[in-house]
């Protein structure tokens, strides 16, 4: 798990993980507790076991749990890296997610907005843009570890970094708010090719202008508001 003593010892680094100073997380730890106990007897199915008996889970505490969902809102990193980073299995980050998510939203009183993965209609563009004017588009490639299988190799090379990459697209407004991140995608792909096949140009209302790089030439075409070449 994470270095609790370290972090409570460290304000700057507390701050870097999880995007609070160790006063405000120690005073969010405390209300958490306390929903985080009323969430699990809400949900609780009909057992003789009484509370808090039985074995221990791998995130044993309150305070783990909320560094737990408060990294994952924070990084927002894919359940694999979650599990690398924390000794996990992707599948048990993907369950803890569901569950505590709730907790924090109950904490916090207001639901918590993470990134789209896909966007298929006009509702669900202003869900995740509400009230914008802009959107600027960009790809990003992250380094992954070469395969093995030669095929595999090829297909995931980036001609453009020189080396085996994901390629992913990120939507964000003017305030560099992240509101779209579809799924990455083998790292040989063209940017305009990757933002044809997620598909979400169409979803876009014409009053909202579209800003990218030279790497979508061709989507002018698709939205009428389009401005390219403008993205640093």
């Amino acid at each position: 798990m994470i270095n609790k003593e370290r972090l409570l010892r460290d304000n700057r680094l507390c701050k870097a993980i999880i995007g609070l100073s160790v006063e405000e997380l120690k005073n969010l730890a405390a209300e958490f507790s306390a929903c985080d106990l009323i969430y699990r007897k809400k949900n609780r199915k009909d057992h003789e076991r009484q509370m808090g008996a039985g074995q221990k889970g791998f995130i044993p505490t309150p305070l783990d749990k909320l560094l737990f969902i408060l990294l994952y809102l924070k990084c927002y990193p894919t359940y694999d890296l979650q599990g690398l980073l924390l000794g996990l299995d992707r599948t048990r980050v993907c369950r803890w997610v569901k569950i505590l998510l709730p907790v924090l939203e109950m904490t916090l009183g207001r639901e918590c907005v993470l990134p789209a993965r896909q966007i298929r209609s006009a509702e669900e563009f202003f869900r995740a843009f509400p009230g914008v004017k802009d959107v600027f588009i960009d790809g990003t490639e992250r380094p992954v570890q070469k395969p093995k299988n030669l095929r595999r190799r090829k297909k995931m090379y980036s001609g453009k970094k020189r080396q085996t990459t994901r390629k992913g697209l990120i939507m964000t407004d003017e305030t560099r708010q992240i509101g779209c991140i579809p799924m990455s995608k083998n790292g040989h792909r063209h940017d305009k090719r990757l933002l044809d096949k997620v598909d979400i140009i169409r979803h876009i209302p014409p009053e909202v202008t579209i800003w990218a790089d030279t790497g979508f030439q061709g989507i002018d075409k698709q939205h009428p508001n389009t401005q390219i070449g403008f993205v640093e």
